[in-house]
Order: C-alpha cells, then structure tokens, then sequence
C-alpha cells in the first residue's frame, strides 16, 4: 500500500464560492486564449509534484511519494522527510500541501499535509517540520486522524494574513460527511501555528463546510479563494466565509436557502482546477483534467486560458513578480514528455 501513485477516474470541478450573487456564464463557452507568452524551465524531471513554495531565491517542491525537492534554477537536491508516520502516496495522496513559517529565514520551519495509514485505514495530517542537516524532521503534530481516501483528500495549506493555517480537507469519497460538523471530511479548516483551534471557526477546527474535493487556496484584498473539484462538471471557485457550500446537496447553480451557491462554475465540462495564485488582480489556476493554465478576473469573472501546452498543470505560485507552475503529467493520470514534470516560470 505503500508508496503507490495511481489514476482513478473521478469528475473534477472548479469553486470560487461567496457571498456575492453567483456569475452566469455559458457552460458551452471556451475561455479566449491570451497570446504566447514566454517561458523558462526551472526543474525538469520532478516526480509528480504537489506544491511549489519559495523563500528568496530557493524553491521547495513536495513530491507525492514524500520528498521535498529544494534548489534554484537547473540545480536542485531531493530531501527526505523524517517523520514518525511513513508517507502513504496512494491514488490522490501522499504528500501533498506545504506552507513555508513566517519566520522561515531564522526558524526553517515548514508546514506540511500527507497521507499516512493506521490499522488498516488511509488519514492525513498536519504537521510542522523543520529543515535539519540536509533531512527534514518532524517537530510537532498540529492535527492527525484526518479522513483519507485513495481519492479527495484536499491538502492545500495557506497562511493567511491573519496568521493563521487554513487547510482544504476533501470528502475522502463519503459525500455525506460534508455536511456533517462533527467530521473533518468536506472542509477548510483554520488553526493556529501551534495546531490549536482557531477563534471563530464554527466548530473547532472547522472554518467553512459542504465542500466537496478543494484543492486550491489564495488569499487577494482579505478575501479567501479556494478551487473545487465538482463530481462531473460544475467545478467551481468559492470566495470563503464561515458558510455551508453546499455539497452534496447541490452542486453547480443550484440554489438552496442557506447554502452557497458558487462564485463562479465551468459548467458540463469538468477541467479540474488545482492551485491558485493571485497577480495584479487576476486569479491564476492550473487544471488538470483541463491541462491548462487559467486566468480569472476577480472583478468579472473573465476566464482566459494562458496556457495549454504542458498538459496536467497541478499548482501556482507568484513571488509577486513572476508567475510558476508545476505540471503533473507523471501522477499517474498525463502523458508524460521527456524532462517531465516540470516547474515553469513564466516571463512578465
């Protein structure tokens, strides 16, 4: 069970979720691609990358069978991770979101979301790790006993201005869960750096529910934007509040009193929206069913397709100057070229 990477089919979706009315869109419309932009490759060879972080000039990458890949442009070194829970890198899991400390210079402390087995069952968990002598070491355990599947295991972690952890959990295939406070599953929680409840959540650790797979999370003007996988189409992107967004009792532009209707849906067509990144105003998001890279207008809700060449792209990253993405063609899922996955970085 160990150490496996493998593709399940599953209809994925896209969520920008809030409190606005939801925009209208033609679900058989094709967002208007951008002219060319110029790219350079950074890493080649990654083995199906998760995660993409930077500190000044160094990138760190999470792989899914649990290793962290850190380095700058054309060198890199693949670390190990000293846990006192072995990666479990089945079907969607393994090793999967990474958050970089505020203090990250001085403490070297990261944060990290995987996949684990115990009696017999798949979990995720969160823990703090920090970069020791060329291994990172477990530190401390925020929170364990996560519900895990071999699919929907959600594992996007973002610090948001606040300080605070926030942390996309999926249903891990039990769509009842979602709805149900009491379980993890269908998530976003939100915690201190400690591993403690934050203030404010709706109960304990939970600080939004009814989600069904989110894989994507960003934080522009205060707002929290998170993407989500719909079960075949009506992938969507949420603007997130302490709110119930509705899975699985309605998906797409369904409408239920007291539950979210998404900010913005695909429509029919699933492209399965992964990570996010906010530059100069506009929301950029990898698909991977959709193997694109995708920009949305936060004000208009204006798709456009920036990319479409790399296949499966998984997550998205700004240092507020330049835009990277990872591709994800090696999971299990993409058709692999030679040097692939790679890590791109796109010219302003």
């Amino acid at each position: 069970m160990k150490n496996r990477i493998w593709g399940i089919p599953c209809g994925l979706a896209v969520v920008l979720a809030g409190c606005s009315e939801p925009v209208e869109q033609d679900s058989s419309s094709v967002p208007k691609t951008s002219e060319s932009v110029k790219s350079d490759v950074v890493f080649k060879d990654l083995r199906a990358p998760w995660n993409i972080e930077k500190n000044q000039e160094v990138f760190y990458i999470t792989e899914r069978n649990g290793a962290i890949v850190k380095g700058t442009k054309d060198d890199y070194v693949r670390m190990n991770l000293d846990l006192k829970e072995q990666v479990v890198a089945e079907g969607e899991g393994g090793l999967l979101g990474m958050a970089l400390d505020p203090d990250f210079t001085d403490n070297q402390t990261a944060y990290i979301y995987h996949t684990y087995e115990k009696n017999g069952s798949l979990l995720n968990r969160i823990i703090a790790i920090v970069e020791q002598d060329g291994i990172w070491k477990e530190q401390r355990v925020l929170l364990d006993a996560i519900p895990g599947a071999s699919i929907h295991n959600g594992g996007r972690i973002e610090i948001g201005p606040d300080g605070l952890l926030y942390v996309t959990v999926g249903d891990a295939a039990v769509p009842e869960n979602a709805q149900k406070l009491s379980s993890l599953s269908g998530k976003i929680l939100r915690m201190k750096l400690d591993g403690r409840a934050a203030s404010g959540n709706l109960q304990d650790y939970v600080y939004s529910y009814g989600h069904r797979n989110p894989q994507g999370l960003v934080f522009f003007n205060q707002t929290l934007y998170a993407t989500e996988h719909g079960q075949s189409g009506h992938d969507e992107i949420n603007r997130i509040e302490s709110k119930n967004y509705g899975w699985p009792l309605i998906e797409g532009t369904e409408k239920q009193q007291g539950l979210v209707t998404p900010w913005y849906e695909v429509g029919e067509q699933s492209v399965a929206p992964s990570g996010v990144a906010e530059l100069g105003g506009k929301l950029y998001f990898g698909t991977l069913v959709g193997q694109s890279l995708r920009s949305i207008e936060t004000s208009t809700a204006q798709v456009e397709q920036v990319v479409s060449d790399r296949g499966r792209i998984r997550d998205v990253m700004t240092d507020g100057k330049q835009l990277y993405y990872v591709t994800n063609n090696t999971d299990g899922r993409g058709n692999p070229s030679d040097g692939d996955d790679v890590l791109i970085r796109l010219e302003p």
